[in-house]
């Protein structure tokens, strides 16, 4: 699908996919869900612009060395919350290929639709529900700790 076609697939104001009404992935709901990742692939970028504007002030002039710790310890904590973002905007990157791909909503597990729930809540999701519960369940018993 070429950027232009996407562009012309309208959402009527307000628009929420819908399980009962509508026919899964259809052509409305991966726009949805295209747009919803991008805005927030957006508002990610844009907090990182803050962040490093505000990494790239000068701290040396702190005269107290509390106060000069105490903003490099925030300092880490943002970089670390930054890493985050980072592996996140990944994680949006690829949702938005498998919107591409027509892969997008189905369980990596199971192959089963995703929940428009679950996708609305986490559009990153790539397993249901059930599946990532049985995920989690797992790592916890193969966790060495």
């Amino acid at each position: 699908m070429s950027v232009m076609a996407k562009s012309e697939i309208e959402l009527p104001e307000g628009y929420r996919p819908n399980e009962d009404t509508e026919e899964f992935m259809n052509p409305r709901q991966k726009e949805y869900f295209r747009r919803k990742l991008m805005a927030w692939k957006d508002e990610i970028l844009r907090e990182s612009r803050s962040t490093l504007s505000n990494l790239q002030e000068d701290i040396g002039a702190l005269p107290d060395l509390a106060d000069r710790a105490s903003t490099e310890t925030d300092r880490a904590l943002e970089l670390r919350a930054r890493d985050r973002q980072r592996k996140l905007i990944s994680k949006i990157e690829a949702a938005l290929r498998r919107i591409e791909e027509g892969e997008y909503g189905y369980c990596e597990e199971t192959g089963e639709p995703i929940s428009l729930a679950r996708l609305d809540a986490r559009p990153v999701a790539t397993m249901s529900l059930e599946a990532q519960e049985r995920h989690e369940r797992s790592e916890r018993v193969h966790r060495d700790d």
